[in-house]
């Protein structure tokens, strides 16, 4: 998987570089978060545990509907009934975000912890301008000193031409990818410590989706930001972040160090993945999708998931399959782990 900017080999290096151990800035243990419909309660994530340190970029992946976003949102405590957390403990700080007053916890979001929303279109109000929607949270954080300048500032640095006269247009006269960076523009706003861009590049074409990667390596660099990318895209996840955390129908399947993960898999759902992706150092290679389809998270029993897609399914899968640590920071929830090749 190659660069999709002209940065060289030496400098994509010391960004992927794994950092010295910190204390995790975030640290999810055992979260689960439920739905309850009329077939029965969906478990969108079930029993998630993740860890993030100041200037670290946690990619995480995987199909539409495998957790990603609910996990975030409820670490951000933007979950809306009748979703709900019925167990886990989410600490940002130090401090234990479930047991804080809504108004804490609103006082934090945006100024400590921001999102970066997939559907800039649905995320922005179209009854107010950019300049608006980005003025109110400087304001809304007690940084409304020089706020239209700092407005026009941030809307040039994820490089929006004639930053100051865009200010004054509605959303719907900012193209797609101009949405896009205005949404990133106004998670930024803030200088959050943690950000969860959830899909942050959809939109961009790929010079555009280098700028906006380079800008929050840079944040990351110069700021300590931590970065949680929610993504399909593991060709930017091994660009861009160091760690990887795969996540499969509410469960995490796979964690490590991403250069690993790539390289030698231990969880057959990630090893598909991998070979669903096109490689630039050999275009004519047939591409393997997955067969199947996700499992309905209303009709689940206590085996591996994945195994009604899965040509490593032994009988043993269909028991318990808890994420086994495998040493040097990897875990993977496969019983035949050892046994994945890519």
């Amino acid at each position: 998987m190659r660069a999709t900017d002209d940065r060289g080999a030496e400098g994509r290096g010391e960004l992927n570089r794994p950092r010295q151990p910190n204390a995790p800035l975030l640290r999810v243990r055992g979260l689960r978060t439920v739905f309850p419909t009329r077939r029965g309660p969906v478990v969108a994530a079930d029993g998630v545990d993740l860890e993030i340190a100041a200037g670290e970029a946690l990619g995480v992946v995987g199909e539409s509907g495998s957790g990603k976003s609910v996990t975030f949102l409820s670490v951000l405590g933007l979950l809306r009934p009748p979703g709900r957390i019925e167990g886990g403990e989410i600490l940002f700080d130090g401090r234990d975000l479930r047991r804080l007053p809504m108004r804490e916890l609103r006082a934090l979001r945006g100024r400590q912890m921001a999102l970066a929303m997939q559907d800039a279109l649905s995320a922005l109000n179209p009854a107010f301008t950019i300049g608006q929607q980005l003025i109110e949270t400087l304001e809304a954080h007690g940084l409304a000193k020089d706020a239209r300048v700092q407005a026009a500032a941030l809307l040039t640095r994820v490089g929006i031409p004639s930053a100051a006269e865009r200010l004054d247009d509605y959303p719907h006269q900012f193209s797609g990818g101009m949405r896009q960076r205005a949404m990133i523009a106004i998670s930024l706003a803030a200088r959050p410590r943690l950000l969860v861009a959830d899909e942050p590049t959809t939109a961009l074409d790929v010079t555009l989706r280098a700028q906006v990667l380079d800008l929050l390596d840079e944040l990351r660099e110069q700021d300590g930001l931590a970065l949680a990318l929610i993504t399909h895209d593991l060709a930017v996840v091994a660009e861009r972040c160091p760690r990887v955390m795969v996540m499969y129908a509410g469960q995490v399947v796979e964690s490590g160090p991403t250069a690993e993960v790539v390289v030698r898999p231990r969880h057959p759902y990630t090893r598909g993945l991998l070979e669903s992706l096109p490689r630039l150092e050999d275009p004519d290679r047939p591409l393997h999708p997955i067969p199947g389809q996700v499992p309905d998270l209303a009709r689940l029993d206590a085996g591996c998931r994945f195994r009604n897609r899965c040509s490593m399914a032994v009988a043993a899968c269909a028991g318990p399959t808890p994420l086994v640590d495998l040493g040097d920071g990897r875990a993977s929830r496969c019983l035949r782990a050892v046994e994945v090749t890519p």
